[in-house]
C-alpha cells in the first residue's frame, strides 16, 4: 500500500484521515510542528501506528526533509491558520500559511517526487458573498475575510501547478464539517460545550455573534472519505463536498441544548464583539459532481451530528467534574 503524509495531522480533519488511511493499511506519516501544542490526544488512540516528523510549511527545507523521508505517494494539505476570525488579526501571518505555504509544498513535491498525489484542502469560505446559491465547482470567488482570500490563492496555486507541471493535483472545496473532535475555538463546538457546562451546572450563559450566519454542516469523519477518493481518481480534478443543507446558528444552538433538556433562549446571548468585520451571510454546496464522479455522499444528518456531539462533551464535563 502507499505511504501518505498528512499536514495538519493533529487537528480534527488530520485524526480521522489517518484512521482512514490506517484502516486501509497506509504507511501514515504526519506533519507537526515542533512549536504546535494542540492536539495531540486526538491521535492518542493511533499514535503507536504513525510516525510523526517535524515541519512547517513556512519552511520549504523541512517540507523537502518530510517528502524524502516519507517517500509520500500521497500528499494530503489539511495544515492551516484555522480560524477565520483571527485572519483578521493575523493577515499577514494567515496569507503565509494558508497560501504561499501551500505553493512551498507543491514546490517540494515537484522537487521531490512529482509523481505524487496531492489533495489540497479548499473552503466554502471561498464563495464568501456568494454570488449564485447553491454553489458549484463553477460559481465565481467572492471571499470576505483573509483566511477566505488566502484559500483562494491557495485553491488557483493548486490548479496552476496541475496544468503547469502535470501533477495530480486536487482541491477538495468543503463546506463547513464538525465533529466532538472539533476545537472549542469553533462556533459549532463552542455551542455543544456550552449546552454541557450549563446542563452540568458550570456555567450559566454562551455569548455569540451572528445567530442568522447559515452554513451546510456536515460530518467531519464523512468528508475526509471525500479527500482519499479524490486521490484515487486516473485524472486530478476539484470538488465541492457538501450536504446540500443549511441551518443556522440558532438552529444548532435550538438542537444542541433541547438534547440536554434546555432551551437555548434561556442562556445564549447575542454579543456584538463576536461579530466579523465582514460576514458570510450564508452558504451551501451543490456536491452533485462527488456524487457521480466519486460515489461519495454523507452519512450523517444534521440532528445526529448535533446530538454526538453534545453527547461527546457531556461525557467530557462529567469525566472533567469528577
Amino acid at each position: 500500500m502507499p505511504n501518505a503524509l498528512i499536514t495538519g495531522i493533529t487537528g480534527q480533519d488530520g485524526s480521522y484521515l489517518a484512521e482512514l488511511l490506517l484502516d486501509k493499511g497506509y504507511d501514515v506519516y504526519g506533519l507537526v510542528r515542533r512549536s504546535s501544542t494542540d492536539g495531540g490526544e486526538r491521535l492518542a488512540h493511533i499514535a503507536d501506528d504513525l510516525t510523526l516528523l517535524t515541519g512547517d510549511l513556512l519552511d520549504e527545507g523541512s517540507l523537502v526533509e518530510a517528502l524524502r523521508t516519507s517517500q509520500a505517494d500521497e500528499v494530503y494539505n489539511l495544515a492551516a491558520q484555522s480560524q477565520v476570525h483571527t485572519s483578521f488579526q493575523q493577515p499577514v501571518f494567515t496569507a503565509q500559511v494558508n497560501g504561499l505555504g501551500v505553493t512551498r509544498l507543491l514546490d517540494a513535491i515537484r522537487i521531490t517526487n512529482p509523481s505524487a498525489r496531492f489533495y489540497q484542502a479548499s473552503t466554502g469560505e471561498i464563495f464568501g458573498k456568494a454570488q449564485e446559491t447553491p454553489q458549484t465547482e463553477l460559481t465565481p470567488m467572492y471571499p470576505r475575510s483573509p483566511y477566505g482570500v488566502a484559500k483562494v490563492y491557495a485553491h488557483w496555486i493548486t490548479i496552476n501547478y496541475r496544468e503547469s507541471h502535470e501533477m495530480h493535483a486536487s482541491a477538495g472545496i468543503l463546506f463547513n464539517h464538525e465533529s466532538p473532535r472539533r476545537s472549542t475555538e469553533f462556533v459549532t463546538r463552542k455551542i455543544t460545550h456550552a449546552a454541557a457546562m450549563i446542563k452540568h451546572g458550570r456555567a450559566n450563559e454562551l455569548r455569540l455573534g451572528n445567530l442568522e450566519a447559515r452554513r451546510d454542516w456536515g460530518f467531519a469523519g464523512d468528508f475526509v472519505r471525500a479527500m482519499w477518493l479524490m486521490l484515487q481518481q486516473d485524472a486530478p480534478e476539484d470538488f465541492i463536498i457538501a450536504t446540500g443543507v443549511t441551518h443556522s446558528v440558532r438552529d444548532f444552538c435550538e438542537r444542541a441544548f433541547q438534547h440536554v433538556g434546555l432551551d437555548y433562549r434561556d442562556y445564549v446571548i447575542h454579543d456584538e464583539s463576536h461579530l466579523r468585520p465582514s460576514e458570510v451571510d450564508a452558504l451551501v454546496g451543490d456536491a452533485s459532481k462527488a456524487h457521480r464522479v466519486l460515489g461519495w455522499s454523507p452519512s450523517v444528518g444534521f440532528d445526529d451530528l448535533v446530538a454526538m456531539m453534545v453527547d461527546a462533551d457531556m461525557a467530557l464535563v462529567a469525566a472533567s467534574a469528577g
